[in-house]
């Protein structure tokens, strides 16, 4: 089973864990990270890392943000660069985590990321979308 780190500012995280076990109940492998105004980014990467190695069964872990390029999204970024199986998905929403969360037990990390990118509308991307349009740099020479 993929697992989910949800990951946001003030309350978003949390309320989308909460809102998706009302509805479907206890959530395994499933965390909620809430950036609070005021934390540093570095206690930031310390409780994502924390749940990324919480909700990792040796398949995988999606980290699920609200906002592209804002501090959860790049401090998931760093974090699953370390890591096989991770991806960092963007402008995620409760209806689409709904639809999204049976397919857990089934996609592997890749084909979830593509699904879920796909079912998402132009708001959801993910970090290797957003790589493909902007390839890492590549030092040509040495000197």
């Amino acid at each position: 089973m993929l697992g989910w780190v949800i990951a946001g500012h003030d309350y978003f995280a949390q309320d989308m864990l909460e809102v998706i076990e009302e509805r479907f109940g206890p959530q395994p492998q499933c965390y909620a990270v809430n950036f609070w105004q005021g934390l540093s980014t570095n206690m930031l990467s310390r409780m994502l890392c924390d749940a990324l190695y919480k909700c990792d069964s040796g398949d995988g872990v999606i980290f699920l943000t609200d906002k592209t390029g804002a501090a959860p999204y790049r401090t998931a970024a760093q974090l699953s660069h370390k890591h096989s199986h991770c991806e960092v998905i963007s402008g995620v929403t409760l209806p689409l985590l709904f639809a999204m969360r049976a397919h857990r037990e089934t996609l592997s990390s890749d084909a979830f990321r593509q699904l879920i990118v796909e079912q998402g509308g132009k708001d959801v991307t993910s970090l290797w979308h957003q790589q493909q349009k902007n390839p890492p740099f590549v030092l040509l020479h040495h000197y």
